[in-house]
């Protein structure tokens, strides 16, 4: 990435319709994956794997933009007319409040922003790749064009990739299509142009996750050129006005008309009367309308909005924008997930039985063999199962597992014992007792 200039990842090559030995022949790679060196030298060309970001502005930028303010700007109008009067002491006191409310919303929103930071520097997105022919932890923001990913159920999909091979695999594109229903992938070669590239089967996306199955993928984009960063670079471009800012522009607009009605209908009248002294006219209704301003409203909002936002930090929330606190209190409505939100997201095994609610043992080894043999991500079921304690497995070999689908609603695992194969299946029970 020398000089800044990122090159394009606009491959001469259809990696849709190509085998997947020739998508990697194609990016230099094999099942081996790349070498370090190459994914270094791979990362400096193509950029990092991440998403459009809003453009980082100065601190002296975002204390400037804070004098954008249709409050602020009456504000600096005031006090230049104040000094136009010769009032010096009132033009000061008007830009030291205009003042106080700009560095108050500045340090209050940069002290978020920097918090915010920090705690995204804790989070480290992981996926497992293929360097040097072993299996690797990298950060997701690490991956390159031509990089061996491992999936395996519950991961997020790190780039844009072409399917190599894969296991039952159902992949969930809500993020790029708002389709919850996730959709079967497979790794053929597809010869039939499709209208959209969410419908294309032996391609996964970047910001999409596993549902279930396990697979094994070559990286064809990264970052911007993948299609959730094409997304989120048009994100990026638009800037949102909160309620806030809309009430606060119309109730500065509305104030400004009635000043101005104010002013010619008092200079209008004071003309009349004082035939000849029209200055003398102007400046009074001038001096009406800086007496009719509100000049330590934006200072109080200011203050206002900060003392929530401190409230708010007393229960650990970060308040990243001010004006966002009202549009916050006035909701009407506040949908959110129950688990790991208001529950802890952890379940308790209290009793295994049968289907008659008897007491049962084997009940309790199955299941136990069934979620200790299960490979890729574990629910909360498996998790309760296995911490209730530890059974002896040995005797158990694993022979094969069917992942959980959506079709077939269960997971299976066969294991072998005193040379006997037996097929243990936990899912849907409607699905189970057919």
């Amino acid at each position: 990435m020398k000089d800044g200039k990122i090159k394009l990842q606009n491959w001469d090559f259809d990696f849709v319709s190509s085998s997947a030995e020739e998508v990697m022949a194609k990016l230099n790679t094999s099942l081996k994956g790349l070498s370090d060196e190459e994914a270094k030298i791979r990362l400096e060309q193509y950029g990092l794997n991440e998403p459009a970001r809003k453009k980082k502005r100065t601190i002296i930028f975002q204390i400037l933009s804070k004098f954008v303010n249709p409050l602020v700007i009456v504000l600096l109008i005031i006090a230049g007319f104040s000094l136009f009067f010769g009032e010096k002491v009132n033009a000061v006191l008007v830009m030291l409040m205009a003042a106080m409310s700009v560095f108050l919303s500045f340090i209050q929103e940069y002290r978020a922003g920097k918090e915010a930071e920090r705690l995204s520097e804790m989070v480290r997105a992981t996926a497992t790749v293929y360097r040097n022919g072993r299996a690797k932890e990298v950060k997701i923001r690490e991956i390159v064009p031509g990089d061996i990913v491992d999936l395996f159920a519950g991961d997020m999909i790190p780039a844009d990739l072409r399917i190599i091979s894969c296991k039952d695999l159902f992949i969930n594109q809500a993020s790029l299509t708002g389709e919850s229903y996730p959709v079967e992938k497979n790794s053929e070669p597809i010869k039939v142009r499709v209208a959209s590239p969410s419908e294309l089967s032996n391609i996964v996306f970047m910001g999409s996750s596993v549902v279930s199955g396990t697979a094994l993928a070559v990286a064809v984009k990264t970052g911007l050129s993948t299609q959730f960063g094409e997304l989120s670079r048009r994100l990026a471009r638009i800037t949102v006005e909160s309620s806030f800012d809309k009430g606060i522009r119309r109730f500065t607009w509305l104030m400004i008309r009635l000043m101005l009605v104010l002013v010619l209908l008092i200079f209008a009248i004071n003309a009349y009367f004082k035939k000849g002294d029209i200055i003398e006219a102007l400046l009074f209704s001038l001096s009406v309308a800086v007496g009719l301003t509100p000049e330590m409203l934006p200072m109080l909002v200011a203050l206002n909005l900060s003392k929530g936002a401190i409230a708010m930090s007393k229960k650990e929330v970060i308040v990243k924008r001010l004006n966002s606190i009202q549009n916050f209190g006035a909701m009407d409505v506040l949908c959110t997930d129950k688990t790991g939100t208001l529950t802890l997201d952890k379940i308790v095994l209290e009793k295994y039985c049968d289907v008659v609610r008897k007491d049962d043992e084997d009940v309790l080894r199955f299941a136990y063999i069934n979620s200790f043999y299960q490979t890729g991500l574990k629910n909360i079921l498996d998790r309760a199962i296995l911490r209730h304690g530890k059974l002896l497995v040995k005797q158990y070999k694993k022979v094969d597992e069917i992942p959980f689908d959506f079709s077939r609603k269960m997971m299976s695992v066969v294991v072998e014992t005193n040379g006997c194969n037996r097929l243990i299946t936990k899912g849907a029970p409607e699905e189970v007792f057919k």
